[in-house]
C-alpha cells in the first residue's frame, strides 16, 4: 500500500478520467485540475489562494505544527477555490503537512505478505507514539537490498495519521462538495512528482510559507521526512525588520530580487541569509542521519515550494552544501495549453504537491 487510504471509496477510481489535487498548506491552499488527454495526464485548471496574515500576525496559519489546522477557514478557502475554478467530476486527493503524521522506515527480512500484516501490525503498536486505536496506519515496501551476509531484505515506510485529523479533512471537503477519496502525506506527492523513475536518493527541500519540509525519496517513494518552522515568512518578516517597511512591501521584494540584490538592494540578502542557512544546515543534518542509519548516499538537492523559487537560492545551496542541486518542474510529466505557459513559468514549485496528488490517479 502506498497511500494513506483512510476513506472506502463508493466506486471504482479508475470510473473518473479526472483528478483534483488540493495541497492546503501552513498560509495558501492550491488546487490542481488534471485529466487524460490523448493518453497523457493534461494540466487542465488551477487555483490558488493565499492568506498574508501570517506575515503581520505571528499566529496566523491554515495550520502549522504548532497550531491545528483552522476547520473554518479551511473550509471557507476551498469553497472560495471551488466556486471560482468550477472543477468537474473527479476524484480528489488531499495532502497532509509532515507535522500531521508520524513516519519512520524500517529495514526487515522478506516474507510473505500475510506475515508482514502480522510483523507491521506488532511494530506499528510498538512505535507509534499514541494509542493504535486512535491513529490510521498505513505501510508500504519502497525498497529491497542485500545486506553485508548476502541475505535479501525490504524498507518499509510506516505513517500514522491521528483519526481526529482524518476527520477533520473529511469534513472540510463535505463543506466544499469535494469527493475526497485519498489523503496522503504531501511527502508522498512530492516525491511522486519528481523522483519516479529516478533510483538515485533525493532530498526534497520544500520551503512554505510557515514551515519548511524535508523529504528523502527515490523512485516515487517517500523515505524520511522532517520540517521546522523556519521559512519564506521568516524571510520576509526579516526584510521588514531591517528595512522598516511593512511586512507585505518586504514579501514583494523578496520575490522579485530573492538573493540575486546588488547595489541598494544587497542588503536583501544579508537579511535573509540568517534564516536560508538555518534551512540549510537542516538539509545537512536529515542528510547525514539518513545516510548514517540506511543504506545509501544522498545525490541531489531538489527546491519546491513557493520559497524553493526564492531566485539565486539554488547556487547558494550548492555552494553551502557542496553538492547538486536542482529546480525540476512538475509540469515535465503533463502536457497544457500554451497559454498556460506563464503558470508553468512562476508557480511550478508552488504547485507541486497539488500535482503530485493528482497524478496519483494516473
Amino acid at each position: 500500500m502506498a497511500i494513506l487510504d483512510f476513506l472506502k471509496p463508493l466506486k471504482p477510481l479508475l470510473s473518473f478520467q479526472s483528478a483534483i489535487g488540493v495541497d492546503i498548506g501552513t498560509t495558501s491552499i492550491k488546487l490542481v485540475e488534471l485529466a487524460i488527454v490523448a493518453d497523457r495526464p493534461h494540466f487542465k485548471n488551477y487555483g490558488l489562494l493565499e492568506t498574508y496574515s501570517h506575515l503581520s500576525r505571528q499566529n496566523s496559519a491554515i495550520q502549522t505544527s504548532s497550531l491545528k489546522m483552522d476547520d473554518k477557514e479551511a473550509a471557507s478557502m476551498l469553497q472560495t477555490l471551488v466556486r471560482e475554478v468550477k472543477p468537474g467530476a473527479a476524484a480528489v486527493f488531499a495532502s497532509l503537512p509532515p507535522f500531521s503524521a508520524f513516519t519512520t522506515l524500517l529495514e526487515l527480512p522478506m516474507m510473505p505478505k500475510n506475515e508482514m500484516d502480522q510483523i507491521m501490525s506488532y511494530q506499528a503498536r510498538a512505535l507509534v507514539p499514541a494509542a493504535i486505536a486512535s491513529v490510521a496506519t498505513e505501510w508500504s515496501v519502497v525498497g529491497e537490498f542485500e545486506d553485508e551476509k548476502g541475505q535479501k531484505k525490504q524498507q518499509v515506510f510506516l505513517s500514522a495519521v491521528p483519526n481526529n485529523i482524518v476527520e477533520k479533512y473529511k469534513s472540510v471537503f463535505q463543506a466544499a462538495g469535494l469527493n475526497l477519496r485519498v489523503i496522503e502525506i504531501e511527502g508522498m506527492s512530492l516525491a511522486r512528482v519528481f523522483t519516479k523513475g529516478d533510483a538515485e536518493l533525493s532530498l526534497i527541500l520544500d520551503i512554505g510559507g510557515r514551515s519548511t519540509s524535508l523529504y528523502v525519496a527515490r523512485d516515487g517513494h517517500l523515505l524520511s521526512s522532517a520540517y521546522l518552522d523556519y521559512a519564506g515568512g521568516s524571510m520576509s518578516q526579516a526584510i521588514a525588520n531591517g528595512l522598516n517597511i511593512n511586512v507585505k512591501r518586504a514579501e514583494e521584494l523578496k520575490k522579485r530580487r530573492g538573493l540575486l540584490g546588488m547595489g541598494g538592494e544587497y542588503e536583501l540578502s544579508t537579511l535573509m541569509l540568517p534564516y536560508v542557512d538555518v534551512i540549510l544546515n537542516e538539509v545537512r543534518r536529515v542528510k547525514d542521519n539518513f545516510e548514517k542509519n540506511y543504506r545509501g548516499q544522498i545525490g541531489k538537492v531538489i527546491l519546491s515550494g513557493g520559497g524553493g523559487e526564492l531566485a539565486g537560492l539554488d547556487k547558494y545551496a550548492a555552494d553551502f552544501l557542496q553538492m547538486k542541486v536542482e529546480r525540476p518542474s512538475p509540469f515535465s510529466a503533463l502536457s497544457y495549453a500554451p497559454t498556460l505557459q506563464p503558470v508553468v513559468n512562476e508557480l511550478g514549485g508552488t504547485l507541486a504537491v497539488a500535482i503530485g496528488l493528482g497524478l496519483r490517479q494516473f
